[in-house]
């Protein structure tokens, strides 16, 4: 039915059934305002005055009636009045439309200012949700864009009623409450409600304003609830002793819309620490130098973090804050993260039993020039970190002397690896280096299966960088992920080994390999070794085939999956590699075929045998005619000198 037919329909019926033809129930008006094509003229502009059903049921008002809230067309006939009055949201919102009323917005809307918001203007319509509704118009993400749709550079609002605050909105989004909603996703950061309120929004002038000079503090304290103590730390005592709680108001220092981060180069906290550790003197008791260089530490990380934020201690109610304190700083109070890794960590368990040899933070970071990994001056860059490791782990030294097991001269062996040469020698910051494979601040013991090397989680430390070749070895016989085995499968360092490891190209690899094999395959290497391929390789000569030439390196199959090297599909390819001319006939050589297996390889068994049968029985036959035959060669040779000796005493004549 058409929406013109509609209408007439009900126009005749509203002449027959007059109270049937009232429009009391929402589907008596969704008849027409259902069809998307539906407009109307208002101040000479077209609008569109669809309704969405399925976005008005899911609404905080679904349970409301049309009537409900479009007063004025209650008990009214169809088709209704063509200049319908706006909905009235004060019949159930008296206490926020009082607050409208006297408001800025609520009194320009009453003068007929065609740019003052109206309650549609931030909550819509027919689609109105709650706040704590994510996808609501005025939830804590939304607001800034809500009343930034009036109050931003060049809006009609600040154009033509001269609004002196500019570029509101943009001050905003770059200010610590701006960053903290919009980038971080902080919905208890402050908003414009948050400080101008939702409804009652008045001019810092007016003395009932929450901005109001003498209501500011009691606004920003609904989130900074502490905020006295925290200002004694920056502010002179004095102002508390004059007069009890005479502050300077929050905006003479936090500039409204602008608030950031307010970090002073030497505030009142660290000059009152400088004041005796900035003396190069100053030693502590087991004479310790407790001087702070502040140029460092303006140059660190930390250069916009106060002495008490570390050293949380303190009390700056006495001339020295720090007298009386012994406890020591804390990274985790913001590095909490890290903080619960280092303490599950061998090191952070060592801390905590209060073991002298235990490394604390600043052991690694320094203390007071505490550099970003990134820096090269860094102890902590990719570069350093052998170095730094190596103070306690080279050999002799406080870590190295724990080792129970075979591996040392850990550092010692990693320079001259491939991650060490490419470190320390090529300058190839990428290069793996102690904290890839063992974290920077959980490393455990290999044995312990939560440790980046145990050999469960070995692949995925290697793979972190080796991505490819874990994706090939995780398709393996080798993955645990495909062979099910109570046997104890090999992992990278097998292979490769932990600290030592090299190029694979060079010739000792390659002639270590086919050994490294064999620890687990004993039975194929020996008949590996049987073969002329196996004998070549153990002379030296490592350009005949190898065990990984064949079977592959990290992507090993059984011969029976049609992407093993060794399928019948690839075994031709796989012996081209090195025999250019190989075809089907040449790849049906046996490569680990073995003359002591008689079920295996019967005919080579038994020919092997035979044939040695026969070697053997030759020259046991001629050996026993050779002997039968010596004494009758013996007796003929006494006999033909004899003979020779009789010829010489009567010669002829």
């Amino acid at each position: 039915m058409s929406k013109h037919l509609y209408i007439f329909l009900l126009g005749c019926l509203s002449f027959v059934f007059p109270a049937a033809a009232s429009a009391q129930d929402n589907s008596d008006c969704l008849g027409c305002h259902e069809d998307k094509t539906l407009t109307r003229k208002v101040g000479g502009k077209e609008i569109s005055v669809f309704v969405d059903q399925k976005k008005l049921s899911s609404s905080v008002h679904a349970g409301n009636k049309c009537i409900d809230c479009h007063v004025d067309l209650k008990d009214s006939d169809f088709p209704h009045k063509e200049n319908v009055d706006r909905a009235q949201c004060t019949s159930c919102h008296q206490a926020e439309n009082k607050d409208y009323t006297e408001s800025l917005h609520g009194k320009a809307s009453a003068k007929g200012d065609k740019l003052a918001p109206v309650c549609q203007s931030c909550h819509g319509s027919h689609e109105i949700l709650p706040v704590k509704d994510s996808k609501s118009a005025v939830a804590p993400l939304q607001i800034p864009y809500v009343c930034g749709s009036c109050h931003h550079e060049g809006s009609p609002v600040q154009v033509q009623r001269h609004i002196p605050q500019s570029n509101i909105l943009e001050n905003y989004t770059e200010s610590i409450h701006g960053e903290a909603l919009l980038k971080k996703g902080l919905v208890v950061a402050a908003t414009c409600v948050s400080c101008h309120s939702a409804h009652r929004i008045l001019p810092h002038t007016d003395p009932r304003s929450s901005i109001a000079r003498k209501n500011i503090a009691g606004t920003c304290t609904k989130c900074h609830a502490g905020i006295e103590n925290v200002h004694r730390k920056i502010i002179r005592g004095e102002l508390w002793e004059k007069e009890a709680h005479v502050l300077p108001a929050c905006v003479d220092c936090h500039q409204p819309h602008k608030v950031r981060n307010v970090y002073y180069e030497q505030g009142m906290a660290d000059q009152d620490c400088l004041r005796c550790h900035g003396k190069k003197e100053l030693k502590a008791a087991d004479s310790r130098s407790m001087f702070v260089n502040y140029s460092e530490l303006a140059g660190s990380r930390h250069t916009k973090v106060a002495c008490s934020q570390c050293h949380t201690s303190v009390n700056p109610s006495k001339l020295r804050p720090c007298e009386g304190i012994t406890a020591k700083v804390d990274c985790s109070s913001c590095h909490a993260e890290i903080g619960d890794e280092y303490k599950t960590s061998i090191h952070g368990q060592l801390f905590a039993k209060n073991d002298p040899n235990a490394p604390a933070c600043s052991d690694c970071h320094g203390s007071h020039g505490v550099l970003g990994k990134k820096d090269p001056k860094s102890s902590t860059f990719a570069i350093n970190i052998p170095v730094l490791c190596a103070k306690c782990h080279r050999e002799g030294k406080k870590a190295a002397v724990r080792y129970t097991g075979t591996e040392h001269n850990i550092i010692e062996r990693y320079t001259e690896s491939i991650h060490g040469k490419g470190l320390m020698k090529s300058g190839m910051t990428v290069t793996a280096t102690c904290a890839d494979c063992h974290t920077a601040h959980h490393e455990l013991p290999h044995t312990d299966p939560a440790s980046s090397v145990n050999r469960k989680n070995v692949s995925a430390t290697c793979g972190q960088c080796h991505f490819g070749i874990q994706e090939q070895f995780d398709k393996s016989v080798h993955s645990p992920l495909v062979t099910k085995t109570d046997k104890e499968l090999p992992a990278c360092n097998d292979c490769h080994t932990a600290h030592t490891i090299r190029r694979t190209d060079q010739d000792a690899f390659k002639l270590t390999i086919m050994n490294q094999c064999g620890r687990c395959h004993a039975e194929i290497a020996k008949t590996y070794f049987d073969t002329y391929h196996g004998k070549v390789s153990q002379l030296g000569y490592t350009k005949t085939a190898k065990c990984y030439d064949c079977h592959g390196s990290h992507d090993i199959l059984p011969v029976t999956d049609p992407n093993s090297h060794l399928s019948h599909q690839n075994v031709v390819k796989t012996c081209q590699k090195c025999h250019a001319g190989a075809n089907r006939q040449f790849a049906g050589y046996f490569t680990h075929a073995t003359h002591h297996d008689p079920n295996k390889y019967p005919w080579l068994y038994w020919t092997f045998f035979g044939m040695t049968g026969l070697l053997i029985g030759t020259f046991v036959f001629a050996g026993v005619h050779t002997l039968l035959w010596l004494p009758r060669s013996l007796q003929y040779r006494k006999e033909l000198k004899k003979k020779l000796s009789g010829e010489s005493e009567h010669p002829k004549s």
